[in-house]
Order: structure tokens, then C-alpha cells, then sequence
């Protein structure tokens, strides 16, 4: 059944709509209050994301405050391996940190890809809450990690300003890296298909560190595996088209590469012109974003004034397959109101290119 407020969906398939759609990556996030309370209640990151109640509860708080046009699952892109076995855990300062990286052959030996219905049943039971609890008022987006994004966590351990022991490992042992790869290409995708199947109505893979490879190694070692999970994706799902949406941050460089792997839609980073990647990928996908996060802490007047200008750089009148969105998660600074501000200018000045 479609959404009573179907217009994220429909502008993913480039179609026409009365106005244009709006998420916010990380709208559920430290930045609201009634967040930081579910939180609170929860006693942890993890205790929130892993028990369905909380999960669905914070998934809906931003659609109830703001009006926003699509909800996205409350989880983290480190489920997968944290399923694994590679002990995950949130320390305070440090961010994740994995007890067991992934830094030799036997730990590559050891790598197994977890069944949705085991290790990560509280996600797809998050799923089937969530849309239970939206009630058909706006669709529901899954999402993951790419494999390269997993990777980079799984070898280094932890967050990294360089990666360094993962590029070493993608130098030195290219084979051993690639092994890596591939397992979490698979396990991606029976992730992803876990949740569409559970509910999810979109799907869109975080390639969060695939900008920070070179030309060349962005194809071989990100690229090519975020098309082995799209490729593997289910593409209808009761009776309705499951989009999919490829987000690298620092990927304006291969729009054209990113939009040819068989993607609905292509997320832009702040950093991308959105009417030259407009030119470049054609009719071929939709866009997604590209507001600078930061704007959100200007005042109203520049808050209003850097939205159209994402708006008029996307196109004409008449044009679809435009997603606003920012060009990376709300900073858990960010003031409530200024959220407002975005959904309401995006509601309400996009309507003249959608006549």
C-alpha cells in the first residue's frame, strides 16, 4: 500500500510531484530533546537501537516535529559487524571501537555473514514496528553501511582521521582486502532484503570514507562492491518498486560513475554543485540533497536564502527526481528551530518548480 504522503517515493522514481520532498540525514539525533530523554531511558546507543520500542519511538519523533516527507529506521551502520562477532562497543570521546579488528587472515577466515533472523532480528523487528507506528503516513527508509564503509571500521577498529591500517592492508594485501569485501558485500545485501521484506519502502547505502580513495581505487574497492549489493537487491516488494539510494561522502568526482551502477538515486555531499551534477547524470537518477549541514546554524534569512539556492541549482519548472536533503547528518548542535525553517522553505518555495 503506498503512503498516504507518497511524494519521497514518487520522486525517486522521477515523477511528478507537488513539491519537493524532504529528509534529514540523522534526523533522529542528539539535537532534540525528546531524543536525548528516549535516550536517557535507554542508558545507551546501543540499548536504544537494539530494542524495537525505543528504536521506533525516536524513528517517528522528527516526523511528528517537523512534517518531514520520509521516516529512516534508527539503527547504525556498524550492525553488520558487530553481528559478526567483533565486539562493538560506544566508548565516551572515541566513538565506536571493535574489541576484535579484522587485521589477519584468520579473522578474514572468520568473517560469516549474520542471518537477519539471528544476530539482527531487533532490526528487522524495528522495521516491521516502525511502520506499524507511522501508520502508512510517510514511507520508511532502510538503510546500511557500503561494504567499503564496513571495512574501513572492521580493519582499523575504530574511526581513523587517515585509515591508515586499512590502506596499508588495501596496498599490501589487496587479496586479502578484497575477501573482506566481498563478505560484506553479501551480508549487506541480505541485510538490506531482510528489511525491505520487513517493511522498509526505500533503501539507501552509506558510503561514508569511499571519497577518501583515490581515482581508480574508488572503482575497485568501493564502487564495484556497492553495485554487487545493489545488483543482489529486491526490487519490488508487495506489489510496489523498493528504490535505492548510494550516498558517498566525497563523491562528486564519480557522479557519472556512481549513477551508472543500476541506483535510483545518487545522495550529493555539501561540497557537489547540484546543478553540474545534474548535467552530468542526465535523466539516468534522481538526486538527493545537498544543503551544507553548517547552514542550519545561520540565521533565519541565510537559513531560507541557502535552501532555494539548493532548490533553483537543482532545475526548471516541471523538473522531478529531486530529494532535499543536507550533504551529510545534522551536527547534534544544531538548533531545533532551524529544522523547521529547512521543511517549511523546502515545502513551500519548491512548489513553483512543480507546476
Amino acid at each position: 500500500m503506498q503512503p498516504i504522503n507518497d511524494c519521497f517515493l514518487r520522486a525517486l522514481r522521477r515523477e511528478k510531484t507537488d513539491f519537493t520532498p524532504l529528509w534529514l540525514m540523522r534526523q533522529a539525533g542528539r539535537y532534540l530533546p525528546e531524543y536525548c530523554e528516549t535516550r536517557a531511558r535507554a542508558g545507551s546507543f546501543m540499548g536504544l537501537a537494539k530494542n524495537p520500542d525505543y528504536a521506533t519511538e525516536v524513528t517517528l519523533q522528527p516526523i511528528d516535529r517537523y512534517g518531514l516527507d520520509a521516516a529512516i529506521l534508527f539503527s547504525d551502520i556498524l550492525t553488520i559487524p558487530d553481528a559478526m562477532g567483533l565486539g562493538l562497543s560506544f566508548r565516551q570521546g572515541e566513538g565506536p571501537v571493535f574489541e576484535r579488528p579484522v587485521q589477519t587472515e584468520e579473522a578474514v577466515r572468520n568473517l560469516y555473514v549474520p542471518d537477519p533472523a539471528g544476530e539482527l532480528r531487533y532490526v528487522t523487528d524495528a522495521v516491521t514496528s516502525i511502520r506499524r507506528a507511522l501508520n502508512n503516513r510517510v514511507p520508511l527508509i532502510g538503510f546500511s553501511g557500503s561494504p567499503f564503509t564496513l571495512a574501513c571500521y572492521m580493519v582499523e577498529g575504530r574511526g581513523s582521521r587517515d585509515f591508515r591500517t586499512v590502506k596499508t592492508m588495501m596496498y599490501r594485501r589487496p587479496d586479502l582486502f578484497e575477501k573482506i569485501l566481498e563478505v560484506n558485500a553479501e551480508a549487506v545485501a541480505v541485510y538490506l532484503n531482510a528489511q525491505i521484506k520487513a517493511g522498509a519502502q526505500a533503501v539507501q547505502i552509506f558510503d561514508t570514507w569511499g571519497g577518501m580513495l583515490a581515482d581508480g581505487d574508488f572503482q575497485r574497492f568501493s564502487l564495484r562492491y556497492t553495485k554487487k549489493v545493489v545488483d543482489a537487491l529486491i526490487k519490488e516488494n508487495d506489489g510496489a518498486r523498493v528504490p535505492s539510494i548510494v550516498f558517498t561522502k566525497g563523491g562528486g568526482e564519480w557522479l557519472e560513475d556512481i549513477a551508472s551502477i543500476g541506483c535510483d538515486a545518487v545522495g550529493l555531499d555539501w561540497t557537489t554543485n547540484i546543478s553540474r551534477a545534474r548535467r552530468v547524470v542526465g535523466d539516468r537518477v534522481a538526486l538527493q540533497g545537498n544543503l551544507d549541514p553548517f547552514v542550519l546554524f545561520g540565521s533565519e534569512e541565510a537559513i531560507r536564502r541557502e535552501v532555494r539556492r539548493v532548490l533553483d541549482g537543482y532545475g526548471e519548472v516541471g523538473a522531478g527526481g529531486h530529494v532535499f536533503n543536507l550533504g551529510h547528518g545534522i551536527n547534534q548542535f544544531t538548533p531545533v528551530e532551524s529544522v523547521q525553517i529547512v521543511a517549511d522553505e523546502v515545502h513551500e518555495y519548491s512548489r513553483r518548480y512543480h507546476g
